[in-house]
């Protein structure tokens, strides 16, 4: 099975076709003459995307302190916390709502973010100019443009969620485009649905895995689903969710309501037919690095030999947790959360500092029990997700129907502890009123990805907080998100919905103006 490799050059990304798993090779820089002018390089450059920019954004434990980037908002939430954010202070600023007085400190994640997604945006946008001149069969010089106009597209997405307006650059950066002003993000999002639907109309109706590991038309529609719905176009939306809901894919099912749930076979096992979009890892060429630790707090390295560090780099509070049912098989121990752990090697227990629930889901055995590298891949997109989309986006535009309750029943089925089945579910979701309904999607949505950062983006899209009850056990309301106190008694303000823009950026690029609230240099 061909996996993606990724190689950079000096200055330019020249990068060649490997079939070794995920091979990193660097190449000496080489002139504008020789570039960009073979099939391996073109294939390269497009492989490249796959491990570069927003993807790695999302997916790569880089830090031992610090999660993805992507886990930075849902602390905006309040309802989870860094233990090490007196030093990872982006991590307390968000928490605290705090983040316009503090701009030149949370700088680093701001560049991080601007800089890596333009920069495959770049090679993105090199490959979509270059690749049609190129002597190859055609349709590989199709899917290998669409491809790319994939993540074209994924990178504006993160670009536009991140920070609102951007420079829009769809040539690659010569020295006429070099201090670009901002995009209207409507005028963004509109370039975003034209290389989706493009990739769509190319690429391979394949799962994921199945396609090699490479982008497919259900990966590419799953993507498009979702920029529907931050744009609040649910009729698109149900068009392209029902494309992957009608796919191969199937949700993975309970072996068992303890070791063999579906949660902790979606925790442990890759390339199952629930997934449709992840970040491949692989112990010998690429690792998940610090993921693994990420299931603890830092009393977890009396337990260990393998890692030296362990924090709760993305942990829930107490509040949070209470967003479940008890009869929900997603809060029952060592499903998604977990509150004490033996080491079956030496005997050795951890618990829990009191309201610091591990986070199971991140628990890798092999990693942690033996050779200290992670290998699970990242789930970016999971058919669950696709199931919730599909039932929300009927209910928005059509009612509560037949088919709005099935999709979600399915969901709420699988986690139900009670023998409830769909038919008996279905029927008492079709009870509900249209917002009733609507909110109870929201709801299932938090309970179905506690752990894979999804909160803050729907908080965005709905413009609504989640009230999550302190005394009742699955009760949760929704208030304007705007002028709602989040779970550390903060207060939303409008300014809270974008990050500062690079301030190295803003200096070099004459032409950027800073989102408001934060400063300019």
């Amino acid at each position: 099975m061909k996996k993606i490799i990724l190689l950079l050059s000096v200055g330019l990304l020249c990068l060649t076709s490997c079939d070794k798993f995920l091979e990193e090779s660097p190449k000496s820089s080489i002139t504008d003459v020789d570039y960009y002018t073979t099939e391996a390089q073109a294939t390269a450059n497009v492989n490249y995307l796959y491990r570069n920019g927003a993807p790695r954004r999302i997916s790569y434990a880089s830090s031992a302190y610090i999660g993805p980037k992507v886990s930075i908002t849902g602390m905006l939430t309040g309802y989870f916390s860094n233990s090490y954010e007196g030093q990872e202070v982006v991590c307390k600023y968000s928490r605290l709502l705090t983040r316009q007085d503090h701009t030149n400190e949370i700088s680093d994640t701001s560049d991080d973010i601007w800089d890596n997604c333009y920069n495959a945006i770049n090679v993105a946008n090199t490959a979509i100019a270059s690749i049609p001149s190129i002597t190859m069969e055609s349709s590989t010089s199709e899917q290998l443009t669409a491809e790319a106009k994939f993540f074209r597209a994924f990178n504006y997405f993160f670009l536009v969620k991140t920070f609102g307006d951007v420079p829009l650059l769809l040539e690659p950066t010569t020295l006429d485009n070099l201090y670009p002003e901002r995009t209207a993000a409507a005028t963004v999002y509109q370039q975003i649905e034209t290389d989706l639907q493009d990739a769509i109309s190319v690429l391979p109706a394949e799962m994921f895995a199945s396609n090699g590991h490479r982008i497919s038309k259900y990966v590419a529609a799953m993507v498009l689903t979702d920029v529907y719905f931050h744009q609040g176009d649910y009729a698109n939306a149900k068009t392209y969710a029902k494309i992957v809901v009608d796919s191969p894919h199937s949700l993975t099912e309970n072996t068992d309501m303890t070791s063999s749930s579906a949660y902790n076979i979606l925790r442990s096992t890759d390339d199952l037919d629930e997934v449709i979009y992840c970040q491949e890892y692989d112990a010998s060429i690429s690792t998940s690095s610090w993921w693994p630790t990420y299931c603890f707090s830092s009393s977890a390295t009396a337990i260990f030999g393998t890692y030296s560090i362990f924090e709760r780099v993305y942990g829930p509070i107490d509040q949070f947790l209470n967003v479940y049912e008890s009869t929900d098989l997603r809060i029952q121990p060592n499903q998604f959360f977990h509150w004490d752990y033996t080491n079956p090697d030496n005997g050795k227990t951890w618990t829990a500092p009191e309201g610091q629930a591990g986070c199971w889901y991140y628990y890798d055995e092999d990693a942690l029990l033996s050779t200290g590298k992670g290998t699970k891949d990242w789930n970016f997109y999971r058919l669950a997700e696709a199931y919730l989309d599909y039932a929300e986006s009927i209910a928005q535009t059509d009612g509560v129907t037949s088919d709005a309750a099935e999709y979600l029943a399915q969901v709420q089925a699988r986690a139900n502890t009670e023998g409830k089945t769909v038919a008996e579910i279905k029927t008492e979701l079709q009870a509900l009123s249209q917002s009733d309904f609507i909110e109870t999607c929201w709801t299932e949505r938090i309970r179905e990805f506690p752990l894979e950062f999804k909160i803050w983006d729907d908080c965005v899209r709905t413009m609504k907080f989640p009230v999550i009850s302190e005394t009742e056990a699955g009760v949760v309301s929704y208030v304007d998100l705007i002028g709602a106190s989040n779970a550390a008694g903060a207060t939303f303000k409008q300014t809270d919905l974008v990050f500062p823009i690079s301030l190295s950026e803003l200096q070099r690029n004459p032409n950027l103006v800073q989102n408001d609230g934060y400063a300019s240099k």
